[in-house]
């Protein structure tokens, strides 16, 4: 069966190693840091400045003073430092970070990204997506497989306006774990508990590669 938003968020914290700074984009990725696995320290960074995220808060225990970059209430950390935007963008761009988690409107297969604008819907502006994939070491998108029609959102070329250009190496959808080939084209690594590679590729508009035995994913 498809994995549901928290299910996505489950499976990417697997990928956080310890000592790691991570920063969470706006939307499923916002959910790993209730996932962060037992016995792994790392530090999760909101661009709109602050180092040391803990989980979300319980309802009736919010502080409408510290929110995260999707301007949802967060809890902080022992240790946990609030700082201006500028700080924020100086660690990006000098690439101290070294895992950015981003959600995605689509991906292309040469690891094209666009999850900034819609056209002809408002935004409030390009936030700090750009600046994140111009300068992060790692990159995982966190992103629908499809859109609500049911059309893929894994393409051949995007057709939304560019965040950043061949910048993505591995997604993580409801359906599939999948890595950005260097000659381009998705390779299949994990499917969905229940879920066929035939399913997937079905699913996925742009080239897929998939071995003879892909295995389940494993969320614990």
């Amino acid at each position: 069966m498809a994995l549901s938003k928290e299910g996505i968020a489950q499976r990417i914290a697997k990928e956080i190693k310890d000592g790691y700074y991570v920063n969470l984009g706006i939307g499923i990725p916002t959910l790993v840091a209730n996932y962060i696995p037992q016995g792994i320290n790392v530090v999760l960074q909101s661009e709109n400045g602050l180092l040391g995220m803990g989980p979300f808060p319980y309802e009736g225990e919010e502080d409408a003073d510290l929110i995260n970059a999707g301007k949802q209430t967060i809890t902080t950390l022992p240790g946990s430092v609030i700082f201006d935007s500028a700080m924020s963008f100086g660690m990006i761009r000098a690439q101290k970070i070294d895992l950015t988690i981003l959600g995605a409107m689509e991906v292309s297969e040469n690891g094209d990204i666009a999850n900034w604008k819609i056209p002809g819907k408002m935004v409030k502006g390009m936030g700090g997506a750009m600046d994140l994939v111009a300068s992060a070491k790692n990159i995982i998108v966190a992103m629908q497989h499809v859109n609500k029609a049911g059309e893929s959102k894994l393409l051949p070329q995007c057709t939304l306006p560019l965040t950043g250009v061949k910048c993505i190496k591995k997604i993580v959808t409801e359906l599939a774990v999948l890595e950005v080939l260097p000659e381009g084209g998705f390779k299949l690594l994990e499917r969905a508990p229940g879920v066929s590679v035939d399913f997937i590729r079905n699913a996925t508009a742009g080239k897929l590669y998939a071995d003879d035995n892909v295995p389940e994913m494993v969320i614990d």
